[in-house]
């Protein structure tokens, strides 16, 4: 039996406890005996206001919260699927247990003066660090300036305010668990500003050893949360991109239950860009996200890749 508490890890941000709140909510649902505390950590990605490549670069956000789940000071770690690092494996001894139905991928822009992305005047100056946004602006907004800005939501919408930048760009799932929708200028489609792999996904992490635990917590998961995630982490695994590489993709579940994967690889001038889009048919999610990987490779994703500094 697992215990009827269950310690839970996370990133002391104010948008990773309101995630835990979530998780600690769905538990209580399903397992109403089940009691649960939080241990926050501040993790390098979070003390870091650089570039994260000078400090491992995404894992700068797991690192922390993956050492409290293997010393044995938690039980369950919550993360972003974005932040957690494809290009490796999850640390030995630990694996997935389940992933939350997915929130929503897009991005949105915030514009104090409420003018849409099409709307905004030439040197326009951006707040993003996404190396992923400033390819696609570049690539469709060449006119506008993209200005380093790191830090948390609640952090970058103060630097707004300061006057750090004329307007951001945030995800929209991160806006709604801190409940900030108030401030979206604009949702941008998709096809305008392609998110980053695992957008929008919560994945609950275990040590492998904790089988009663697993149990418990696997029913929090979404079967087409889990199959787009295996879709996209699998793609980002094969391409070995790390920090700096300007990659978006998402893997998308229809009604009719067919998977499909559809993926970028820019410069990151956005001056070339490289597309795949396949669907899964007989192929698992993981084989699909190869299949586009490759796809890529013959592109030449793999010299795009390594020829930007890192």
């Amino acid at each position: 039996m697992a215990p009827d508490l269950i310690r839970i890890v996370s990133r002391d941000s104010p948008m990773a406890l309101a995630q835990v709140e979530r998780v600690r909510a769905e538990l209580a649902a399903l397992h109403p005996d089940v009691e649960t505390t939080v241990l926050p950590v501040k993790t390098t990605g979070d003390k870091w206001m650089g570039d994260l490549s000078q400090v491992e670069g995404k894992g700068a956000f797991t690192k922390e919260v993956d050492a409290a789940l293997l010393a044995g000071e938690a039980d369950l770690a919550v993360h972003c699927v974005k932040d957690i690092p494809a290009d490796r494996p999850l640390p030995a001894g630990t694996t997935f247990a389940a992933f939350l139905k997915r929130d929503d991928i897009r991005d949105a822009l915030i514009h104090p003066g409420g003018l849409t992305l099409d709307q905004l005047p030439a040197g326009t100056r951006i707040g993003t660090s996404s190396v992923r946004r400033i390819a696609q602006l570049a690539a469709s907004h060449p006119h506008l300036d993209c200005v380093p800005m790191r830090g948390n939501a609640n952090k970058r919408l103060v630097k707004l305010e300061a006057g750090e930048a004329d307007a951001l760009l945030l995800a929209v799932a991160g806006l709604e668990r801190i409940g900030r929708t108030d401030v979206i200028t604009e949702t941008l489609p998709v096809d305008v500003m392609i998110p980053p792999i695992g957008a929008g996904v919560l994945a609950l992490q275990c040590r492998e050893g904790d089988t009663g635990l697993i149990d418990r917590v696997s029913g929090l998961g979404d079967h087409d949360a889990y199959r787009e995630t295996q879709a996209e982490r699998m793609f980002l695994h094969v391409l070995q991109g790390h920090c700096n590489s300007p990659i978006a993709g998402y893997a998308r579940v229809e009604r009719n239950g067919e998977l499909s994967l559809r993926a970028t690889v820019f410069s990151p001038d956005g001056k070339v860009m490289l597309h795949a889009h396949e669907w899964a048919g007989r192929l698992d999610p993981a084989t699909l996200g190869t299949s586009v990987a490759v796809a890529l490779l013959r592109q030449g994703a793999r010299e795009l890749i390594d020829g930007i500094a890192h």
